[in-house]
């Protein structure tokens, strides 16, 4: 089948007012879009994500949150209704007498705010429709950026170390009511406490074997009381030794003359021992002299069995005291013995819950100092942190819409649906329109065929359908978008609100509408 081009040319000739009207309404729109679209400037600041300072093995911060995470809560932050209203206000971005509501003030601040991360840099950028009012407000989210990324991990450092004191300050306490339990504890029952055991258990043996000692002397003593009742009641008489001593006193003293003696036969009078033991029996002499000074003429009216036998009473009574102070110290010493296992249990319990709070304090000391380091590299920004590479200046050109783009796709739009209609009218049109149509499906020849002749009058009515059409498209569809654009809401707003509720927003960069 051979392809009458011709033949198709006509066609679309005839045709032609419904492509042209098609084609110019659509690149009349887009131009009009086009050259109406208020231009949008992007400012954009460049960040940078700085390693720590100070190598982590030496001092670590006590920050665990990285940039990236930190970099989402501030953006977080900022988003905010309330600081995005603020921004809205402080700056003048949408001015006093704005017909926007707050949702869609929060809304399109969020739209035209971009934070975006490449590595080790970070992009902030800010859609406005000044170049002054771009860079000023992304230099504003800048700053607030860097603001609360300082804040947000000194807060962190800052609660860390506040955590730790308020822990060393609450164990130290325990430290001291502890300290005071076991110091209770050990007045309580200081002679019962197992580091004097071994001291109580050497007195009580040492106590034993004097008391033993004491009961052979009473058992001495009365012997001789009775051996000297005995001879008196036998002969009349007793036996007198003049140098026998009648105390305890006077025992002492010769025995201190013996000693007196001896460390004089070695040392010289000078000697401090020697000086000792004489002050030693000058002390005696008086005490024996006040003795015998008191007893008087008592003693001189006694016999010598009367003196003798109050001699031995006496000895028997100092005995049978020293018996009965032994006895009592060593009941009091078994009591403390017996006590001690109990004490050792209940002491040790206190000294490993001592012990325990000890490790727990030593631990929160070093975790505090830890932190106290980690607070002092936030502090003085030495750890990880973001520092401003490039602030925003203000932009030489807008960064959209990009009209060419937008006017060169009407066009081609414009000129690809017009095309499509006139093949979809052709394609639909079934009618006979040559005489090669006319043998081809009903088999008969043609002798000749006549164009439709229109009259003047159709040809009139023809001509003004496509002239208005064509001045619809030209006038008509500009001046509507400029009456909508300036009495009822911008152009941009409006393209941007239809694209969203159609759920084509991409579509809408893509072209150019903005960035």
């Amino acid at each position: 089948m051979n392809f009458d081009f011709k033949f198709y040319l006509s066609r679309f000739l005839r045709r032609i007012h419904y492509f042209a009207v098609i084609a110019i309404a659509i690149s009349a729109l887009g131009i009009s879009l086009a050259y109406i679209l208020p231009p949008v400037y992007r400012a954009q600041a460049t960040l940078l994500v700085e390693s720590p300072q100070i190598p982590g093995d030496l001092a670590a911060s006590t920050v665990e949150a990285r940039i990236p995470e930190t970099l989402r809560i501030v953006q977080q932050q900022l988003s905010t209704r309330a600081n995005l209203l603020d921004m809205s206000r402080r700056l003048g971005i949408h001015g006093p007498q704005t017909s926007l509501t707050p949702d869609q003030i929060v809304a399109d601040m969020r739209n035209r705010i971009l934070i975006e991360r490449k590595g080790a840099f970070v992009t902030v950028s800010f859609a406005a429709a000044t170049a002054k009012l771009s860079a000023d407000v992304t230099n504003d989210i800048v700053t607030q950026l860097l603001q609360q990324s300082v804040a947000l991990r000194t807060a962190a450092s800052g609660q860390t170390l506040e955590f730790f004191d308020q822990q060393v300050s609450r164990l130290n306490d325990d430290l001291a009511r502890q300290s005071q339990k076991i110091l209770t504890f050990k007045l309580a029952n200081k002679d019962a406490l197992p580091d004097s055991l071994d001291y109580r258990r050497a007195r009580q043996g040492s106590q034993q074997e004097r008391l033993l000692q004491i009961d052979r002397q009473l058992s001495s003593i009365e012997d001789r009381r009775t051996k000297l009742i005995d001879l008196y009641e036998r002969t009349g008489q007793v036996a007198t030794d003049a140098q026998a001593p009648r105390s305890p006193e006077e025992k002492k003293l010769q025995d201190v003359r013996r000693q007196l003696e001896s460390a004089l036969a070695v040392y010289t009078p000078q000697n401090p021992r020697v000086k000792v033991l004489q002050a030693q029996v000058q002390q005696l002499e008086a005490q024996v002299a006040a003795q015998l000074a008191a007893a008087g003429d008592d003693t001189s009216q006694l016999s010598p069995y009367e003196l003798q036998l109050s001699d031995l009473d006496s000895q028997i009574a100092f005995q049978n005291t020293q018996k009965s102070e032994i006895q009592a110290e060593l009941d009091s010493l078994k009591i403390s013995i017996d006590d001690t296992p109990a004490n050792a249990i209940q002491l040790d319990v206190l000294e490993r819950d001592y012990r325990a709070i000890q490790t727990q304090y030593s631990q929160a000391i070093a975790a505090q100092a830890q932190a106290a380091t980690g607070d002092r590299i936030e502090a003085l920004s030495k750890g990880q942190r973001i520092s401003v590479v490039e602030q925003a200046v203000v932009p030489g050109a807008p960064a959209s819409p990009n009209r060419p783009l937008i006017a060169a796709g009407a066009v081609v739009a414009g000129v690809g649906l017009g095309a499509a209609v006139v093949l979809l009218l052709e394609v639909l049109n079934r009618s006979i329109q040559r005489p090669v149509d006319l043998s081809t499906r009903l088999g008969v020849q043609a002798f000749g065929s006549v164009p439709y002749i229109r009259t003047a009058r159709e040809q009139m009515y023809r001509r003004s359908i496509i002239s208005l059409a064509l001045l619809v498209g030209l006038v008509g569809i500009p001046t509507t978008l400029y009456a909508l654009h300036v009495y009822y809401l911008p152009l941009d707003l409006l393209v941007k609100q239809l694209l969203e509720k159609t759920g084509l927003v991409s579509l809408g960069a893509t072209l150019g509408f903005w960035s």
